[in-house]
């Protein structure tokens, strides 16, 4: 069979690969302690499933205009600037099938062959590929472990070749959890605006942020959409991963380019879900504070008991969901060590303590580990001891 180059040119998301392995070992009876998902295990809301619905009830399920419906689109604008201070309007918006969709259909839309996508490391699985696909060059520019992971304009500015057309910047970051601070996004925004760069900012874990970090968008600071495109999801901060709706806020000519592109790929995202969305942005938001706390305390005690750990450093989060351990100490082809990488050391984590985590390397970071909290506390610490058990027969082996 003879398949396309751009088809060629990425690979099944590392990500995926874990759920489904997770899958596999549950499907067989496994207790499996799963540190791979990436979503909340809280339910959606009561009052989103009931606006589902209702909209059943109401018979809201035909076609609807391939960008949203312009309800969800005014409330996605009335949204932002309320949470976040900026001042998109309708026109400036499309719904999108998740924030994946959104991000592919803005890079698909502004990078083509030759071009530059810089891109942070640690790094989504899915920012290099998505590149790859659309033809770009991914570019990867680093942030330091030591300084907590967060994007700074001068490691952007050292990246930069006359090829650049693209910053893609995630904070809070899957899968580090760091923030970029609003002192460091102004200038990482004056950078770009400078060297007419667009800067694409992914705002998934948006309100997972942990005192003294608050939600933050750099629309705030922009003061117009030019270069800007800023890509949301109600997955995260509403519990709404299978419902699949993200938006983009973007300049009009942009997002009639994406709803272009939308009429010929995927049309409109599920009218259904779009009206539980609605109720979402327009509804109350208790869930949030509640969903963070819980996040907090589970932070602090998954990074403690890391921390105890023999062999593994471990930072704080300032946001998301995520703790990205170090495990180097464990690998390699010491007599002592455990694995020789740490892709090794997730399947011998899976096979002997029945622990499912995502590998560094698949984040663009060799030597670490994601391990996602977003489970309950039991499984949490039981993660714990499985894991500090099986590093530490290593240790003493």
């Amino acid at each position: 069979m003879q398949l396309t180059d751009r088809i060629n040119r990425i690979q099944v998301s590392p990500t995926m690969a874990v759920l489904s392995a997770a899958e596999r070992c549950k499907s067989q009876g496994v207790d499996l302690v799963d540190f791979g998902p990436g979503e909340p295990d809280f339910p959606t809301p009561e009052h989103i499933k009931r606006a589902a619905i209702k909209a059943l009830e109401e018979n809201c399920t035909k076609y609807t205009a391939s960008g949203g419906i312009l309800p969800l689109r005014e409330a996605v604008c009335a949204w932002h600037r309320r949470e976040l201070g900026s001042s998109f309007e309708p026109k400036e918006c499309v719904i999108n099938v998740g924030g994946k969709h959104a991000i592919f259909n803005a890079v698909s839309v502004l990078v083509q062959s030759g071009d530059e996508v810089l891109i942070p490391a640690p790094y989504w699985v899915s920012f290099p590929d998505i590149v790859k696909y659309a033809g770009g060059t991914p570019v990867r520019v680093n942030t330091l472990p030591q300084d907590g992971f967060p994007l700074r304009a001068a490691a952007v500015e050292k990246a930069l070749t006359p090829r650049a057309k693209m910053l893609i910047v995630n904070s809070p970051c899957n899968p580090t959890g760091a923030v970029v601070p609003p002192e460091e996004f102004e200038r990482i925004l004056a950078l770009c605006r400078k060297r007419g760069l667009w800067l694409l900012t992914d705002e998934c874990y948006s309100h997972f942020v942990y005192p003294p970090n608050q939600p933050f968008s750099v629309a705030a600071l922009a003061g117009s959409s030019e270069g800007l495109v800023v890509i949301g999801s109600l997955s995260k901060t509403f519990a709404m991963t299978g419902w699949r709706v993200g938006y983009t806020l973007a300049p009009a000519a942009l997002i009639e380019a994406v709803i272009k592109l939308q009429s010929q790929s995927t049309s409109n995202p599920t009218s259904i879900a779009q009206y539980a969305a609605l109720e979402a942005l327009r509804g109350p938001m208790d869930s949030v504070p509640l969903m963070l706390a819980e996040y907090a305390r589970r932070r602090r005690r998954i990074v403690e008991g890391l921390r105890a750990t023999p062999g593994v450093a471990c930072g704080e989060p300032g946001g998301a969901f995520y703790v990205f351990p170090d495990v180097s100490a464990h690998l390699g082809s010491a007599k002592n060590a455990l694995a020789k990488n740490d892709n090794d050391l997730a399947s011998l984590l899976l096979e002997k303590a029945r622990v499912a985590v995502v590998p560094g390397e698949a984040f663009g970071a060799p030597g670490f580990l994601r391990i996602s909290y977003a489970t309950s506390m039991d499984r949490v610490e039981e993660g714990l001891r499985r894991i500090a058990g099986l590093l530490a027969r290593a240790e003493a082996a």
